[in-house]
């Protein structure tokens, strides 16, 4: 009899174990790496074979349960996958079917439909000779002459061609085509392209390439931090360095933390490659499950994508990029906990590859490893084409209010927009709080409003509503308060939604755009903003810390960071590193042309926080970052 070890896809610790099952005649083809359904107790599951053996049932003191069925055609797991899964699950402590169910489209184990379509391809070869036969015949000519430069035509594009059906009869009774069918390999960016650029590396990327590039010829494993100001070029580091990755006929990952920033990363990379792939948890899980099947099939030679695009089926990996290295999006938030961070530069160690982390603010651990030798340290000290870099200005939103000024806007920050609207130029705005007022309190007894769940306070937005940011709970806002009766109920706090207001208010002639979690619940509804504003079709971006990171708009020369040190009285070891990455990051919007930024909000008390916090590990750039001043 043949056996089967079963991972069950149940995440419960006290069962982390594999299960054995009979594999009945009609299954056996199937082996380790499928996934397959199994009776569990009285109800069904999915789970993943770990093991086939051979087994004796004379030896067994029970009968083993045959598999109910497969879920695929073939295996999904290779073996590579299995190990990391189970280095996953030793590592992080958690269920080994946690850390499997990584490496699927969804959580659950189910068979993808795929879908197909008919198409009409040539049964012959389309020369010359043929083609003078169809002289007198115009339409059958101009569709023999379509397929010399296309392989195949589908039904759409017969019709957008004005095929008629006849016309298509006639050429398949005559043999010279055919009707077959093909999958339909859903891909969102597929219609995403740009024309290649010629980029005329700098000194000190050429230095960073290099370097990398011993480690990719070799096959080494090798840490790498890329240090760069904002506007260096680090991106263009990443392509020329998987340029040769693909010379060498190995793949490549690329990381990027959120989905907003995948859209311009993608455009770059498909500039000078055609077999690029892109992943993450916007994406349907068909077009996951498409995008896995080409990877499997070896279409793809470059994967770009947010954390989860490190879990797919891709082999023979020469370089792995984790880009903004810093940023908290790589932690997993639901179980199983991991790190992309740290899960990356594990695979990239069992490929033997190269690893590049990339940011103007590397995170502290990153930055200490560079220091002490661990990684090796490449800089990128300056701007592309000698541009400079921002000018910075601190406004105390305290003397504001001493002047009388109650609004979120400082006078020099609201002047400095309305200079920027004369000259036609673009400005970005970062508050980096949603919602309306960001708690409420009764004036009475003290009571702030808090979430039944977590008990954060809950923030109110201009529908009405009450929302927790953390448990997406939702209640209506109260007239009285709800412990004392008290009808003294005060909105506290700014967030992006009374910008808009105020912005419409003190800028009427201005077009805006908001972007933060409420306006971007739609599918590439991040790309949409990005490409009206990228058009000049706004004038000012304001948003959370999605307009901060990544974004490289040349229209931009100001920027306008409000509430800049609230970051620092968040709850967290990190709070001061984080606030100090998320100004920097937002800084370098502006000016990758020229001219200004500035900076609101008690800035000079951020400062004198951070760097008192960070010079303990001597931070690169700290203070410079704060106080210079660009020659324009």
């Amino acid at each position: 009899m043949i056996a089967a070890d079963v991972c069950v896809n149940v995440p419960i610790k006290k069962i982390n174990r594999t299960f054995s099952y009979s594999v009945p005649d009609e299954l056996n083809h199937v082996g380790v790496g499928w996934r397959v359904l199994v009776p569990f107790g009285n109800q069904t599951l999915d789970g993943f074979i770990m093991r086939i053996y051979d087994c004796d049932p004379n030896e067994l003191d029970f009968e083993l349960k045959p598999l109910a069925s497969a879920i695929d055609d073939e295996a999904w797991f290779t073996s590579p996958m299995i190990l990391a899964a189970q280095w996953l699950a030793n590592f992080y402590l958690c269920p080994l079917s946690q850390t499997m169910t990584l490496f699927m489209p969804g959580r659950r184990s189910k068979k993808i439909s795929a879908r197909y379509e008919k198409i009409i391809e040539p049964a012959v070869e389309i020369t010359d000779e043929l083609l003078n036969g169809f002289k007198q015949k115009k339409s059958q000519l101009r569709l023999l002459t379509l397929f010399r430069s296309k392989k195949f035509l589908s039904v759409d594009e017969i019709k957008e061609n004005n095929f008629s059906r006849p016309i298509i009869k006639k050429l398949m009774e005559d043999g010279i085509i055919f009707e077959t069918q093909r999958r339909v390999l859903r891909d969102s960016y597929q219609k995403l392209t740009a024309e290649e650029k010629v980029f005329e590396l700098t000194e000190d990327q050429t230095a960073a390439v290099e370097a990398v590039s011993t480690c990719i010829v070799e096959r080494r494993h090798r840490g790498f931090l890329l240090h760069g100001v904002t506007g260096s070029g680090k991106t263009q580091v990443y392509i020329e360095l998987t340029e040769r990755v693909r010379r060498s006929g190995r793949r490549a990952v690329i990381l990027v933390p959120e989905i907003a920033l995948t859209g311009q990363i993608v455009v770059e990379f498909k500039r000078r490659f055609d077999d690029v792939i892109v992943l993450h948890s916007g994406l349907s899980i068909a077009e996951r499950a498409d995008a896995f099947y080409k990877i499997r099939n070896g279409d793809v030679g470059v994967v770009i994508g947010a954390r989860s695009a490190l879990f797919t089926p891709i082999d023979d990996v020469g370089l792995y990029v984790i880009d903004e290295e810093q940023d908290h999006s790589y932690k997993q938030e639901q179980a199983p906990h991991y790190h992309a961070r740290i899960v990356a530069e594990q695979f990239a160690r069992l490929h033997g590859a190269p690893i590049v982390f990339g940011s103007a603010t590397p995170s502290m651990e990153s930055y200490y490893r560079a220091l002490t030798g661990e990684f090796e340290l490449l800089r990128l000290s300056k701007r592309i084409d000698g541009r400079s870099l921002p000018t910075v200005e601190c406004v105390d939103m305290r003397e504001e209010l001493k002047a009388n000024n109650r609004s979120v806007l400082s006078r020099a920050l609201l002047e400095l927009l309305k200079g920027t609207l004369e000259r036609g130029e673009q400005a970005i705005l970062l508050l980096n709080r949603r919602g309306y007022s960001t708690f409420v309190m009764c004036r009475s007894c003290g009571l702030v409003v808090k979430c039944f769940d977590c008990g954060l306070p809950m923030v109110y937005h201009a529908d009405g509503k009450l929302r927790c940011h953390r448990c997406d709970l939702e209640r209506e806002a109260p007239t009285v308060c709800p412990k004392c009766g008290s009808k003294y109920i005060k909105y506290f706090g700014s967030g992006t939604q009374k910008l808009e207001e105020v912005l419409n208010e003190s800028l009427p002639s201005a077009r805006i755009l908001r972007m933060d979690r409420d306006t971007t619940t739609k599918k590439f509804s991040h790309q949409r903003i990005l490409d009206q504003f990228r058009a000049r079709e706004a004038d000012i971006l304001f948003g959370t810390q999605m307009v901060a990171k990544g974004h490289d708009i040349a229209g931009v020369t100001a920027v306008g960071i409000l509430s800049a040190d609230a970051g620092l009285n968040i709850p967290d070891f990190r709070s001061s590193e984080v606030c100090f990455g998320l100004i920097t990051q937002a800084a370098g919007r502006a000016g990758r042309c020229r001219r200004t930024i500035r900076s609101m909000r008690r800035c000079i008390t951020a400062v004198d926080r951070i760097m008192k916090d960070l010079s303990r590990v001597n931070y690169p750039s700290a203070k410079n970052c704060f106080i210079r001043r660009s020659a324009d």
